[in-house]
């Protein structure tokens, strides 16, 4: 039995040829020496021919081994092909983009794993990275987001046929976890003590669940005062197909964007909340400062913006509402992701049985004593 990796999902088949990236690999072994190449061939019996041609010809000395191409260092993988491939891929998503180029700059910087080949690359060398960064006072979550970085340009060489495999690369234990749920009072005094644009954009958050890069981005495009009870706003696009979704609007969220819409001068389209950046919108770093005074006046425990998202899916979850729906609405890939917002009580549990129950096709049949 053989792997053959297929669109990313890989599956056990007969034989000893391997899909990678949409094309087809074989390898064997020929005098005690390993082969491996790539057919460059999507069609799996073009595929067979080619390594049967192949072996026939190592057989009748027709052709020597073929020289292995020389595997890149971590540095000249990161110039020549993966930071292309970055930008490539993300050219339309620039935090995605930077990120990426934020990462590969560290992981460069550090001479012991940029100047090793990737195939030299070691759970030693990984190791030797994370205290390098520990000691350049950084928290377990920025470098667990570097090792991400790390782990996908090693699965990427793999994909590509640079190396044959990848090390695993580990998460650091102990990252602190967004589950912070601000109380109603906390809410109020945050809400009360925020100035524009922040209050807006954080009532929208706590009343809506969007994330904070959604609201920022939000465009009169996307806003319809006709729809439902009290309007709607359409999110077109986000980090997973699932997040384009439609969200009614709360009586607050609808009164401060119609109010925003009539002081703008009722617009057709354009950003909601407009900011003079490069992108024309609010970004994290507009509302920082805005966010930090906030929290001073408020007197409440530090948190960030995505907090009011986690807020408001919790108190949705607790509302009883489903985890399908809760799934629809916060743009969730899997109910398992909306499993976290949703306890019901045993209170909510008995209801919905005994909902059930009247429901029931023998409910509404007469009962038949026993004799």
């Amino acid at each position: 039995m053989a792997i053959f990796r297929r669109g990313g999902k890989v599956v056990e088949v007969e034989g000893k040829r391997k899909r990678i990236g949409g094309v087809y690999w074989y390898h064997f072994v020929f005098s005690g020496k390993h082969i491996q190449e790539s057919t460059k061939q999507g069609n799996p019996r073009v595929a067979r021919n080619m390594e049967a041609a192949h072996r026939t010809a190592l057989a009748k000395g027709e052709v020597g081994f073929r020289e292995k191409k020389p595997i890149p260092t971590l540095a000249q993988f990161l110039s020549a092909e993966f930071m292309p491939w970055v930008a490539a891929t993300f050219r339309a998503k620039h935090n995605t983009f930077v990120w990426y180029r934020g990462g590969a700059r560290r992981l460069s910087e550090f001479e012991p794993i940029a100047s090793a080949q990737l195939d030299e690359i070691t759970g030693e060398k990984v190791a030797a990275y994370v205290a390098h960064r520990q000691s350049a006072g950084l928290n377990t979550t920025a470098i667990n987001r570097e090792l991400q970085i790390l782990r996908r340009i090693l699965h990427l060489a793999v994909e590509w046929g640079r190396i044959e495999k990848a090390i695993k690369i580990k998460m650091l234990p102990g990252e602190p976890r967004r589950e912070r749920v601000l109380t109603a009072e906390e809410s109020m005094l945050y809400l009360a003590a925020a100035a524009e644009p922040l209050a807006s954009v954080a009532s929208v958050l706590i009343d809506s669940g969007l994330r904070p890069e959604e609201c920022f981005r939000l465009r009169w495009e996307y806003v319809n005062f006709v729809n439902g009870r009290n309007g709607t706003m359409l999110v077109p696009h986000g980090k997973t197909p699932s997040a384009r979704r439609v969200i009614p609007m709360t009586p607050r969220v609808r009164a401060i964007l119609e109010a925003r819409w009539n002081n703008a001068g009722k617009p057709d389209e354009g950003w909601v909340f407009t900011s003079e950046t490069k992108s024309g919108h609010v970004e994290p770093s507009t509302l920082r400062l805005q966010h930090l005074n906030a929290l001073k006046a408020a007197a409440v425990r530090p948190f960030v913006l995505y907090t009011l998202r986690h807020t408001f899916l919790t108190r949705l979850g607790e509302s009883g509402c489903d985890v399908w729906t809760l799934a629809r609405i916060a743009g969730h890939s899997t109910i398992g992701i909306s499993a976290r917002y949703v306890h019901p009580s045993e209170d909510a549990i008995l209801s919905a049985m005994l909902r059930m129950d009247k429901n029931l096709p023998e409910a509404a049949a007469p009962r038949m004593l026993a004799s």
